[in-house]
């Protein structure tokens, strides 16, 4: 894991206005667990990660130290990371619709 995963999720939750007590509820682990990850004491699982980045309205390689901030920022960064996040609750139709839009030339 990145060593800096402490230091994403501490930012992350003060962007967001949320507590580590809060945070802890939307993921469904304890406040204590957060505090470890935190504090770099403990490694949370993968599925923990996961379910975090979609609670801070970021992504697991933002997380994990695979993309940076400045990426995320960026207007492509913002709908990069929506597709990202929720192409598998997407029709087929809402996908076709994307992809036209984004092949368009308007």
């Amino acid at each position: 894991m990145d060593a800096k995963l402490n230091e994403r999720i501490c930012d992350l939750l003060q962007q967001s206005g949320l507590t580590q007590k809060e945070l802890a509820l939307k993921i469904g682990v304890t406040e204590a667990a957060i505090s470890r990850y935190i504090n770099g004491e403990r490694e949370p699982k993968l599925d923990v990660i996961s379910n975090m980045a979609t609670a801070l309205h970021t992504t697991t390689d933002y997380l994990l130290g695979r993309e940076d901030s400045d990426c995320i920022e960026t207007e492509f960064g913002k709908v990069r990371m929506f597709v990202a996040r929720n192409s598998s609750s997407m029709t087929k139709q809402q996908k076709k619709e994307l992809l036209n839009a984004l092949l368009s030339d308007d």
